[in-house]
């Protein structure tokens, strides 16, 4: 069978979310089954590293898919005329983009819907596209993979799509993510934290991820309590906006909160295993893979009582109300001050974490495919 990818979003040393998830899955699925030929379909220059197997064929597509106009482009004609040249016999899209004008077999991976929540959080272009194509996306679809069981039942409710339609399929963790000896966890602090213990925040800088509240809330906890814990933050300022900015520059502790910006696997997963928790209070997500990665770098985890984090989560993590500034800051001070709760919470991330594997993943997206041989 002819398979054909779309790959946009493997993009060597920017690799996200949506990124990672198509590059572990895809790397096994490529490799596990060399009877099946597979068309990845880039709209940039790609990286040797992302063809995986010799049964991968790597295809450039004009024009680069980066804004509202463009996507209409390179997926209603690009996307289109390759489809049709290579003769692919099933579609797989991980990012939840589809050509409407193609009628071979799809399947398409919609993480979730965070737009449909927080639309005041997009440029108006991108909102406008997203809320027009993406219903029809999933209507087109023969199938839909999605990562949690609440985007499940989000995409149901939302787009009137039957569940027995969709495929539940979670996220796993880099294979670097483990945890690190004393050693190199006082190498860390002295390197990034001047020797003090820190809470760590690892996600793109944008308002869904709810920085504002969690800076003042880490000031609350700084002004109420004795600790000289400190806040790190892993991301790139991309979607930072006034909102951040203000909460922010308000900030009586603000030179306690230090800025990495983006890092790679093996270094971030130093920092994380480091940290005192992973202080992760976003209001939306549709998985939420540090959560998953704290687990496996065993690190205490403060996560949001909404969406999907609940279901990740388990019992293995200090639930709190994303909108509460006095409980996100109790929850800091929690874990700052009770060592036997985080140890506690360390020892059942262990055993939560056996739930969310690439392996895993890459098996269940597989069986998808395999719903539509």
């Amino acid at each position: 069978m002819r398979i054909a990818v779309n790959t946009r979003l493997l993009i060597k040393d920017r690799l996200e979310g949506i990124g990672w998830f198509t590059f572990e899955t895809l790397k096994r699925i490529c490799i596990q089954h060399p009877e099946h030929e597979f068309i990845f379909f880039f709209d940039r220059p790609y990286s040797n590293e992302f063809v995986f197997a010799p049964n991968v064929t790597a295809v450039v597509l004009n024009p680069p898919a980066r804004h509202p106009v463009l996507w209409y482009i390179y997926f209603e004609w690009s996307v289109y005329r390759a489809l049709k040249k290579y003769r692919a016999d099933l579609f797989l899209s991980t990012d939840g983009w589809l050509s409407l004008r193609s009628k071979v077999k799809t399947i398409n991976v919609i993480h979730d819907l965070n737009f449909e929540h927080f639309p005041q959080f997009l440029k108006f272009s991108h909102r406008l596209y997203l809320n027009y194509f993406f219903r029809r996306f999933a209507q087109r679809a023969d199938r839909i993979v999605t990562v949690s069981e609440y985007s499940k039942k989000d995409i149901s409710d939302l787009y009137h799509i039957p569940l027995e339609k969709i495929d539940v399929v979670y996220n796993g963790a880099h294979e670097l993510y483990a945890a690190v000896d004393s050693g190199v966890k006082e190498n860390i602090r002295k390197e990034y934290s001047g020797g003090h213990p820190y809470f760590i925040f690892i996600g793109s800088l944008n308002p869904r991820k709810n920085l504002a509240n969690l800076f003042i809330a880490f000031d609350l906890f700084r002004k109420s309590h004795k600790s000289a814990t400190k806040l790190l933050i892993v991301g790139q300022k991309q979607w930072w906006n006034a909102e951040i900015a203000k909460a922010y520059d308000a900030m009586e502790f603000k030179d306690e909160v230090i800025f990495t910006g983006r890092l790679e696997p093996g270094k971030l997963n130093e920092l994380l295993s480091s940290a005192l928790a992973l202080a992760y209070v976003s209001l939306f997500e549709g998985f939420g893979i540090p959560i998953v990665e704290a687990f496996y770098a065993e690190t205490a985890v403060i996560t949001a009582d909404t969406t999907s984090m609940p279901e990740v989560a388990g019992d293995a993590a200090l639930l709190v109300d994303p909108s509460s500034v006095t409980g996100i800051a109790n929850a800091l001070y929690t874990i700052d001050t009770d060592e036997t709760l985080r140890l506690s919470l360390i020892e059942k991330g262990k055993i939560r974490r056996t739930a969310f594997s690439w392996d895993l993943s890459a098996e269940k997206l597989w069986k998808a495919v395999e719903k539509l041989m």
